[in-house]
């Protein structure tokens, strides 16, 4: 008996330096972008949180690039062990500018995002192909103490021009609680992307309406998606309508990271 109890001893040992030995999954870190705010991923954060992902949703300050982007860089900074960074529409710009320097980001997602190069500004990206009706949509500036503006999508053109695909009850909604963008950080020029160096992934739909479907697939083109998913019809908020399969892209590049890992 005492050689039966000393194999199940060992047996058991090596079971939970098996187990310890398996990697912890990902931080997920989502960005949202212009006039949405950090519930816009909540069906997509309840996917992953399903399967054991840790998530967290950043309140983008959507003032300016370089601000923007070091709260994320903060953020970042504070966690220990693997990031996998995805960003909505501008966050796309933000994750692209703020994942420099850190080790610990393994793969970028862009949701329906801009993905610029170095001196390009989202502004620049929008209007580089047709179909994009965002100006039609927006009413008058609000003009700010510091000389800058906010920018709003009209409440009443919300459904039609962001999230189409989205119940009416549930758009109306995110009408109201639209978080504005300033002007100035859709102009301000992108710094060197980390896309060239880390591992890309894209989704979005072809029914977008902010950003053309041209500019999405040109900018997965250039940034050498690994995976480019277009969802038919799908509105600029893929996210909202489509959770499910910007969880299954969020998590393939999840099992990508650890597959490159040393």
């Amino acid at each position: 008996m005492p050689n039966l109890a000393a194999t199940v001893a060992v047996a058991t040992a090596l079971i939970s330096g098996g187990a310890m030995a398996q990697p912890a999954k990902p931080m997920i870190v989502l960005v949202h972008g212009a006039f949405a705010d950090s519930s816009s991923w909540n069906g997509v954060i309840a996917h992953l949180q399903k399967e054991g992902y840790p998530t967290v949703a950043i309140a983008n300050p959507l003032r300016s690039l370089s601000g923007d982007a070091r709260v994320v860089s903060d953020v970042i900074k504070s966690i220990e062990g693997p990031v996998i960074l995805v960003g909505h529409s501008y966050g796309g710009q933000v994750i692209t500018n703020a994942a420099k320097g850190h080790e610990n980001v393994k793969s970028l997602v862009f949701v329906a995002a801009f993905a610029p190069d170095a001196g390009e500004a989202a502004a620049d990206l929008a209007g580089k192909f047709p179909g994009g009706t965002l100006g039609e949509a927006l009413v008058p500036p609000v003009k700010l103490t510091d000389g800058g503006v906010d920018l709003y999508i009209d409440q009443a053109k919300f459904h039609a021009q962001f999230a189409h695909d989205v119940p009416a009850g549930a758009a109306a909604l995110m009408a109201a609680g639209q978080r504005p963008i300033t002007e100035g950080a859709l102009t301000e020029k992108s710094g060197q992307p980390a896309w060239k160096s880390l591992p890309s992934f894209f989704i979005y739909g072809d029914g977008d309406k902010n950003i053309p479907a041209q500019a999405l697939g040109f900018m997965a083109e250039r940034a050498g998606s690994k995976r480019t998913v277009v969802i038919k019809g799908a509105s600029h908020v893929v996210m909202v309508s489509q959770p499910e399969a910007v969880a299954e892209l969020i998590r393939e590049a999840a099992r990508s990271a650890a597959l490159q890992r040393p």
